[in-house]
């Protein structure tokens, strides 16, 4: 059972279409959603969800709790992307701060406040924290981003490793 989650976890940060298939399974609400990451280089990441009937309110906005919702998947996603299918990653604390509605795709700008590749080759526990802006996506480079909201997320990281020496079972 340990070999098999090894394999699905590095299996789901491979691309994109490894994430919708096994989010499927696993995140049936983060699926439904359509919340789509991408890593531009080594050090940029980013994360879409789109405007579809599913994730707007009774207003014809985005929904608010989509909005929150996506942004612990896609914070999760980014620190799981970085550590690989070797660690446990899970929210600790998730404040949001709604600034504005929002009336088109929120793309998810995501900011570490530690330096998180010397934190995973330590080996060890670690908390993190990320800093998520969130922006409603026009699509065209020349526009100014229209920021929607503000999210802190706390996000524990354990290796399984760790966890089998403590008795552990994954799985």
């Amino acid at each position: 059972m340990d070999r098999i989650d090894t394999f699905l976890s590095r299996l789901s940060t491979r691309n994109n279409f490894w994430h919708r298939l096994t989010s499927m399974v696993w995140l049936p609400y983060a699926f439904k959603s359509g919340i789509k990451m991408k890593r531009v280089d080594k050090s940029t990441f980013s994360a879409v969800l789109p405007f579809r009937r599913f994730n707007r309110n009774w207003y014809n906005a985005m929904a608010g709790a989509a909005l929150l919702a996506n942004s612990e998947v896609a914070g999760g996603m980014y620190i799981f992307g970085l550590c690989g299918g070797h660690f446990t990653v899970v929210c600790k604390n998730l404040e949001y701060r709604f600034l504005r509605p929002c009336y088109g795709p929120a793309l998810y700008k995501i900011n570490p406040r530690e330096n998180l590749p010397e934190l995973v080759a330590a080996g060890k526990e670690f908390n993190v924290t990320l800093e998520l802006d969130i922006v409603q996506w026009i699509g065209k480079r020349t526009d100014k981003d229209r920021r929607i909201g503000k999210c802190v997320a706390v996000f524990h990281v354990t290796p399984k490793s760790h966890q089998q020496r403590k008795g552990r079972k994954i799985r």
